[in-house]
């Protein structure tokens, strides 16, 4: 199956906007792509799946062993025409200061991925060449098989640099953009604003894929990707559909409640997938619009999001939200994430101390704040009992009415060496809330313990 990565010297060099172009692009041409996002990032995916029309998957060394990422990469590309791949970052930063874990350049040498580079030409020549030349050079095992030149001020300077890397880097160029073409996508306080959000996206990406047809060689980007031979790792497959098959057991005719609206859409593809592959049925809720929760659920998902934002559509459906925190007083099984933790809680309070009402659920009001909280990867102890990997990102806080125990103990590390340690995570009848974010595969005992907990109040209702 054809597949590329499209990768960066560096955050915001233009790789993706290349990605949105090139991927609407190629559609145009009948061929269709199966997108993927290196690291935990959701706001990414949510463009490649409004782009592509299908789902957008994040491949993560920190919280997925790399055969599990490999088994997946060959699950998901079978989906469509040509894999398309796009990077985190610059091409070589991964977690700490190692390029092997978690970069775009470990993640390429694992799936055995053909690189795009976007590199910025604006203001420069011949020294585009010295920039390439040592993004080859400083990991050899790195297939760089193109350069996308992003910001020069037209065709002459681009065959400038062209000349110049091809000639000296002997590594070829597949066109370029010019300064002011990409997408104008806005920022919010975590990155950019989904792509929901954005008016006039079809129209943005009409004008960008004409740019990418004028002046990127898709034929080549083509046969670049043609060239990619994934890995095959059919023993740990095997393990995989071991772990779903016990879990089926205990899942079969669950039905979960999943929250999903402009509010709540921070999913990693794959935790709703493993979900429905084990015989769970999601039910979509939007606790913006939806008049009350909906009946004979046998456990809630409320993933990450804005409800920050949202907050005065939120706190302005009551109903909903008594009849939420009468389920979740019952027993509800529920996990929430970061966003979900906050709409469970008291109120959210904006930078200019308004406060939206919120559920109640949980004794505590959420505090949003100019600085970033928490950012990064973390290891979750759960209460002693398993650790599992996660990912925090967040401008907000709790504070607390009532001073409750927690039931995750953090800590962040950085070359084995623990930076900070902490607990956070709130647990109340059966619902747990916390501010990390988790993958559901390679966390078999977590998921384990949440379907036979929605077992048990399944069958005693």
């Amino acid at each position: 199956m054809p597949g590329i990565m499209i990768a960066g010297t560096s955050s915001g060099v233009g790789k993706t906007t290349c990605t949105l172009g090139i991927m609407k692009a190629l559609g145009k041409r009948k061929i269709e792509i199966t997108p993927f996002k290196v690291g935990p990032d959701y706001i990414d995916p949510g463009f490649h799946h409004f782009v592509s029309k299908k789902p957008s998957y994040n491949l993560d060394q920190w919280m997925l062993e790399d055969r599990t990422i490999e088994v997946l990469y060959q699950k998901h590309k079978n989906a469509g025409d040509f894999s398309l791949v796009e990077g985190v970052m610059g091409l070589f930063d991964g977690v700490g200061t190692s390029k092997d874990m978690g970069s775009s350049a470990a993640m390429a040498k694992l799936l055995k991925l053909p690189v795009i580079l976007v590199i910025d030409g604006g203001k420069k020549s011949t020294s585009a060449a010295a920039e390439v030349l040592g993004f080859k050079l400083y990991d050899p095992k790195v297939n760089i098989a193109g350069v996308i030149v992003n910001k020069v001020s037209g065709q002459g300077h681009y065959e400038l640099i062209k000349t110049v890397i091809e000639r000296d880097v002997k590594v070829p160029c597949v066109g370029y953009l010019k300064k002011d073409e990409g997408l104008h996508l806005k920022s919010r306080h975590l990155g950019l604003v989904p792509a929901k959000e954005v008016e006039n996206l079809n129209c943005q990406l009409e004008i960008l894929s004409k740019r990418i047809e004028e002046t990127v060689e898709l034929d080549k980007i083509i046969a670049i990707g043609n060239s990619h031979i994934p890995p095959d790792p059919k023993d740990h497959r095997e393990f995989i559909n071991h772990q779903i098959d016990i879990l089926k057991k205990q899942a079969q005719g669950l039905r979960i409640g999943l929250f999903y609206d402009p509010a709540f859409s921070f999913y990693y593809q794959d935790n709703l997938e493993i979900l429905q592959e084990i015989g769970i049925t999601l039910e979509w809720i939007s606790p913006m619009k939806d008049q009350k929760l909906k009946e004979n659920l046998s456990g809630l998902y409320i993933g990450g999001g804005f409800p920050e934002v949202f907050g005065e559509d939120l706190g302005k459906n009551r109903e909903f939200m008594i009849s939420l925190k009468e389920e979740l007083e019952k027993g509800l099984p529920t996990f929430a994430e970061c966003g979900g933790l906050m709409y469970l809680t008291e109120g959210i309070e904006d930078l200019q101390g308004k406060l939206f009402p919120m559920t109640g659920f949980f004794p505590a009001k959420t505090v949003m704040t100019e600085k970033l909280q928490r950012f990064g990867y973390v290891d979750v102890s759960m209460e002693g009992k398993m650790t599992l990997k996660a990912h925090e990102f967040h401008r907000s806080k709790l504070i607390e009415r009532i001073e409750t125990p927690k039931v995750y103990q953090v800590q962040k590390k950085r070359e084995g060496k623990i930076l900070k340690s902490y607990e956070c995570g709130l647990k109340k009848k059966n619902t747990l809330g916390g501010y990390p974010h988790f993958h559901f595969y390679d966390h078999w005992e977590f998921l384990q313990g949440w379907v036979e907990e929605m077992r048990r109040y399944h069958d005693q209702c």
